[in-house]
Formats: structure tokens, C-alpha cells, sequence
């Protein structure tokens, strides 16, 4: 298994034009999780000149579907979903 890189959040330039494709990386710090609602939220703050809630300079977005919480849980299963959807907003 190819070693990974560790990466702390946020990234840096520096850190982004030190990748390659392929690359294994690690990351610790902050990973933001959203999906569709939350991008389209997102540019329509933007578009009209509104200040996000926080700022996304360096930050990593994880596209991810939750799923339900089982009877008796907390919180659900949640895993990847697919970035095309999110073409539109970036």
C-alpha cells in the first residue's frame, strides 16, 4: 500500500501543487459534509452578494447521502455520493 500524505485543513497552495493523481492523503482538521441543497444554498448566497457562514477558503467538502438512523440510533449510515450531480454549482 502506497504511504499517504498527511495533510492538516485548510489546504494551502503550496500543499494543493504538491499533489498528484493518485496520491493517498490524510487529513486531519475540519472536513465540511454537503449535497445538493447545501451547494445550491451556497451559490445563491454568493450571487447575491450575502455573506457565507463560514468561510471555505482551504476547506474540503465531502459529498455525502445519508441514510436513515436504524430504530433505537442516532444517527444513520452515510457514504459518498456521486459529485456530477454537484456540477452545476461549481
Amino acid at each position: 500500500m502506497a504511504e499517504s500524505k498527511p495533510i492538516s485543513l485548510p489546504l494551502t497552495d503550496e500543499v494543493i501543487d504538491g499533489l498528484r493523481i493518485g496520491d493517498h492523503v490524510e487529513f486531519s482538521g475540519v472536513i465540511y459534509t454537503a449535497r445538493d441543497a447545501a451547494h445550491k444554498r451556497i451559490v445563491a448566497m454568493a450571487d447575491a452578494g450575502e455573506a457565507l457562514p463560514l468561510d471555505l477558503r482551504g476547506q474540503v467538502i465531502y459529498y455525502v447521502g445519508p441514510t436513515p438512523p436504524r430504530e433505537g440510533q442516532v444517527i444513520g449510515s452515510a457514504g459518498p455520493t456521486t459529485a456530477m450531480r454537484l456540477d452545476p454549482y461549481t
